[in-house]
């Protein structure tokens, strides 16, 4: 489908991916409204010029208010991950429900398009790179199962309800806007304290890191020329970073030289997957490359982010 000019809903608008879609969309003419409960983000992420409604996934009405039969196309981005909640089975059962919602929602009022953010996590630990087709799936984490099971929801409403689905199973998405994640974190830790810093885990724990300005052009290219009933795409870069060199790199742009201690095991936390490289050559062959690599990702990263940040 052509998305200029379109009439396209984001959900989780206000986060990472979706805020920098929903401006990516509108400068190429798009009218774009933002379904969002602010959770997570904040009002100011939203561009002006889209229209906002603020709503709460897991309940139809708002779900209702968001989701109408003038639109051509839902980008289903809200998510909770593991950082917003200490109970895995509501971690589990909001971010299902939120699915299922919106999807039943399109269908009810007839809007026969759906993109979807899913992770990398959905494989486990695989054998890397990692292409679209490995199997069998075995998650490791309750995020990871969430978001295979959202997977199997739209997978049938493409193929017995007639939604056609695109899928992006994600690297590492770094960039502006972004909290509770790994550059971030490190900023924040070296802004308090410059002279020392832990690390979780071993600091040996790499993977792919993708810049959110590359994922959202990956998006818009492939929703526009992948055209089956349902598409599902890795989207990554084909090197990687360790933790490590992230905290070497953050502590380079601030212009500090910490002492690091790490907490020790082969992960960080528990469903951590501590290697991780994705695939892309089905990307590749749509006609879409990345152009910013993993290492020049988090640098450009934390140099947007240190000017958010940092006072």
């Amino acid at each position: 489908m052509n998305l200029t000019d379109a009439r396209v809903l984001v959900t989780g608008g206000a986060g990472l991916v979706g805020s920098h879609l929903a401006a990516s969309l509108l400068d190429r003419g798009a009218a774009v409204r933002v379904a969002d409960d602010l959770s997570k983000g904040t009002r100011d992420r939203v561009p002006d010029a889209a229209e906002f409604v603020e709503a709460d996934l897991t309940d139809p009405d708002d779900v209702a208010r968001a989701v109408t039969d003038d639109l051509d196309i839902v980008f289903h981005f809200a998510a909770f991950t593991d950082t917003n909640y200490d109970d895995d089975r509501a971690l589990f059962e909001d971010n299902t429900a939120m699915t299922y919602n919106v999807l039943e929602r399109t269908r009810e009022v007839g809007v026969d398009r759906f993109a979807f953010t899913s992770s990398s996590t959905v494989y486990g630990e695989a054998p890397r790179p990692t292409p679209e087709d490995y199997a069998p799936m075995e998650p490791i984490s309750v995020y990871g199962s969430a978001k295979l099971a959202d997977e199997a929801l739209i997978s049938t409403f493409a193929h017995s309800y007639g939604v056609q689905s695109w899928v992006f199973r994600f690297a590492n998405i770094v960039g502006p806007h972004q909290r509770g994640n790994v550059i971030p974190d490190f900023i924040q830790k070296l802004d308090a304290d410059p002279t020392e810093m832990e690390i979780l885990g071993d600091g040996r724990q790499e993977k792919s890191y993708m810049h959110v300005s590359e994922c959202v052009d990956a998006i818009q290219h492939v929703v526009e020329h992948a055209d089956d009933a349902l598409n599902t795409y890795n989207l990554g870069t084909r090197t990687t970073t360790s933790v490590t060199q992230i905290a070497d790199i953050v502590s380079d742009e601030l212009g500090v030289d910490p002492e690091y201690s790490y907490t020790g095991g082969d992960r960080g936390w528990t469903g951590d997957v501590p290697k991780m490289r994705l695939s892309i050559e089905k990307l590749s062959a749509l006609g879409w490359e990345p152009s910013v690599e993993s290492d020049e990702a988090v640098r450009r990263s934390a140099r947007q982010l240190i000017d958010e940040i940092v006072d």
